[in-house]
């Protein structure tokens, strides 16, 4: 792809979240979205960023994240200008930030079409990816519509939000007729039975327009405090607008704020060889395997009747492990978590009651 044709597509990296079902690899200072966690010597901002600079010119790339994670950024993406960085003050969920950097994109262009993408993913198939990116980019280019790209599912996962949708559209893409919430896993099995449901993969593709109208007519107070902003973007005054107006957004997610009441969303069927890597039994699923099912890493770790267990240590640590099955075992030199991966949901609020207990401290 000739990215340099591309000049009016953007791409905004979300980068902020804290990644506390990765816990306890992952922490509030070194979320997981600047780990190393495959193993391949990028981080998965790293990767990610390095996938979009196929679809769009290098400089129309920003990172949306909190502030705590600028200097972070930068060490990891040390060619990307300093003003492509959108921080934010405050954790307000996806809503905030994305409408921030669409008043700032359409303020640079405003014929921009603009892909919002998640940093900590995993894509195998990467010239497939960008393809049905480039798919989507054709469909807002000739319709005022708001797609998500959809994951056909290979199980019936509680983990995943799900995209209902409906045939009538225009080639691949599909009507979107219903967002769910995670299901439980009778729910589950009977939205893959059923055939028309897609995981709900958080990655939009819409023009600067059509979301901005669409934050107008669903989230209005929103809209209305970032337009004030208008004058400032991407003036040097921005900075003091954002610290003082930020804060007042109401935190709420993009999926809440505009997708599930706007009327001209769409979806696009993606297989891709995607994972939200969103949990240790995620990463235990796209990682090479041993004779027994068991994943590893560490400096020397000697199994015995083990199987199926994700298992990361420090480079320095060895370890003997005898008799466990479908675990997850990580040691990352403070904490040590020995966990059922059938209960690995519950590691996100492990994580919060380690970390109230060392604010405590």
């Amino acid at each position: 792809m000739d990215s340099a044709k591309n000049k009016d597509t953007y791409v905004l990296i979300m980068a902020g979240g804290v990644g506390s079902r990765f816990w306890p690899k992952s922490r509030t200072d070194f979320p997981k979205q600047f780990i190393d966690i495959l193993g391949t010597g990028r981080s998965l901002l790293q990767m990610t960023y390095d996938r979009f600079r196929g679809i769009c010119p290098p400089e129309n790339i920003f990172i949306l994240s909190n502030d705590e994670y600028t200097g972070l950024i930068r060490q990891q993406l040390t060619t990307l200008p300093a003003e492509n960085i959108v921080a934010e003050p405050s954790r307000n969920n996806t809503a905030p930030c994305i409408a921030y950097a669409s008043f700032k994109i359409a303020g640079l262009n405003p014929d921009a079409k603009i892909i919002v993408a998640p940093s900590d993913h995993l894509i195998l198939n990467e010239n497939k990816f960008l393809q049905q990116i480039e798919e989507c980019l054709a469909f807002i280019g000739s319709n005022d519509a708001l797609v998500t790209l959809g994951i056909q599912p290979t199980r019936p996962d509680t983990g995943y939000g799900y995209i209902n949708y409906a045939d009538e559209a225009g080639g691949n893409l599909k009507k979107v007729r219903k967002f769910h919430e995670k299901p439980d896993l009778t729910t589950a099995e009977g939205f893959l039975e059923e055939g028309s449901y897609l995981w709900n993969a958080g990655i939009f593709i819409w023009t600067a327009g059509s979301i901005l109208s669409a934050l107008s007519e669903f989230s209005p107070e929103i809209y209305e405090i970032f337009e004030k902003g208008l004058p400032y973007y991407n003036e040097e005054s921005e900075a003091d607008f954002i610290k003082l107006n930020y804060p007042l957004t109401p935190n709420i997610s993009i999926d809440y704020a505009v997708m599930e009441h706007a009327k001209n969303v769409y979806t696009l069927p993606g297989n891709f060889g995607w994972s939200d890597l969103g949990t240790w039994a995620s990463l235990y699923e796209v990682l090479p395997k041993d004779d027994c099912g068991n994943t590893f890493s560490g400096c020397q770790i000697n199994l015995t009747k083990t199987t199926n267990c994700v298992i990361q240590l420090p480079n320095n640590k060895s370890a003997v492990v005898k008799g466990l099955s479908n675990y997850i075992i990580v040691d990352d030199g403070e904490f040590l978590l020995i966990y059922p991966k059938s209960d690995e949901q519950e590691v996100k609020n492990i994580s919060k009651c380690f970390s109230k207990m060392t604010e405590s401290v």
